[in-house]
């Protein structure tokens, strides 16, 4: 029950404490976490942003629709998907497959080249949609990581993506923001952290066969 009851600690929140941060131990569980996020295949086609940069935390404001929680937050947690998974990508994770696991080739190959070929023939915006898939799922993850670990988080899709990517040159390294999660610790003054969780019963939003 000890999960639940953190879910049920956990909001969206509205407004950060600025005078405080997270120690470092906080954000090597929360990247950990990130890394060790289920994904399609096992491909990981994400990179994870990680910035504690006021300046910059304060120009991204100006494209995130003016959510003071940007500025605001310990750190900004950015969600970028790969702009290229292709046959040299696919051919890195198995050879990583193979270094950690020691696999054999012969067992390898036919699962490689089956994805090679797949995502030969995917359109460039189905591999995008794919990817940010991924990119939910590592959110989600790390929304139930923080909640144990009492750690505040507003999840945000409210911001233009082709302006972080400029700020924090993402397309130079072959990425594109599609998710950002402001973290840090809600203010004593944020009046939506005491409101009552509102969510349909579960007869409602559960089926059981």
């Amino acid at each position: 029950m000890e999960i639940i009851e953190s879910l049920r600690w956990r909001y969206a929140t509205k407004k950060f404490d600025q005078t405080r941060s997270l120690p470092q131990e906080k954000i090597d569980i929360l990247t950990e976490a990130f890394n060790l996020t289920a994904t399609s295949y096992g491909l990981q086609p994400l990179k994870l942003v990680v910035l504690n940069n006021k300046v910059v935390q304060q120009q991204l404001t100006e494209h995130s629709w003016n959510q003071q929680q940007v500025a605001d937050a310990s750190h900004v947690l950015i969600f970028c998907i790969e702009n290229t998974v292709d046959e040299e990508y696919i051919t890195k994770h198995f050879d990583n497959v193979k270094a950690i696991r020691n696999t054999a080739e012969e067992v390898l190959k036919p699962f490689r080249e089956q994805l090679v070929d797949s995502f030969k023939n995917k359109p460039t915006d189905e591999v995008s949609t794919w990817a940010t898939k991924q990119a939910y799922l590592a959110m989600g993850n790390l929304l139930t990581v923080c909640a144990a670990e009492k750690i505040d988080a507003c999840p945000m899709e409210g911001f233009i993506p082709e302006k972080y990517d400029e700020i924090l040159g993402l397309t130079d390294l072959g990425l594109r923001s599609v998710l950002v999660l402001p973290v840090g610790y809600r203010a004593n003054d944020d009046m939506f952290a005491s409101f009552k969780k509102v969510r349909r019963s579960i007869d409602e939003t559960v089926i059981v066969l």
